[in-house]
């Protein structure tokens, strides 16, 4: 379970690590094709490897809690990790996901136009980024707790 665990974790971290990194690396070109098939990417990745994950890494954390006899919602790491993780989901599913559709809707009316008005796909980008940033860095710090695991 463990290793399951940990696997999940790693796929899900990274898929959201590498899906903010793209999308900047894909933005500087400005290109709305471009950034409509990175966004479509995205979306699709996420379907793949976040949302699996998350149901993964929530079965088999549960697991190795009860099998190490560690009560979930009083082993304080634990605990926080659950908050933690509880948020991300949270800023995903209200600010993410939206912002990701609501990207590439304006990247792929951009790329059937002779004009893509870019700083109108910047600004809904800004907030993407800056929830997206926030999706990984609520996880990150449970993977920080789970490691560690502080006396809480």
């Amino acid at each position: 379970m463990k290793l399951l665990h940990i696997v999940a974790v790693i796929a899900f971290l990274g898929n959201i690590a590498t899906g903010l990194f793209w999308h900047v690396h894909a933005a500087r070109t400005r290109d709305a094709r471009l950034l409509a098939h990175t966004m479509d990417g995205i979306i699709k990745s996420d379907r793949l490897f976040t949302i699996p994950g998350v149901v993964v890494i929530i079965t088999t954390g549960i697991i190795a809690a009860v099998v190490g006899g560690l009560p979930l919602l009083r082993t304080g790491w634990i605990l926080w990790t659950l908050v933690l993780f509880g948020l991300s989901g949270l800023f995903f599913m209200a600010f993410v996901a939206p912002l990701q559709r609501r990207l590439l809707a304006l990247a792929q009316e951009g790329a059937g136009k002779d004009s893509f008005d870019y700083e109108a796909y910047a600004n809904v980008a800004r907030r993407w980024e800056f929830w997206g940033a926030a999706a990984l860095l609520t996880p990150a710090a449970g993977l920080v707790l789970m490691v560690l695991k502080p006396a809480l």
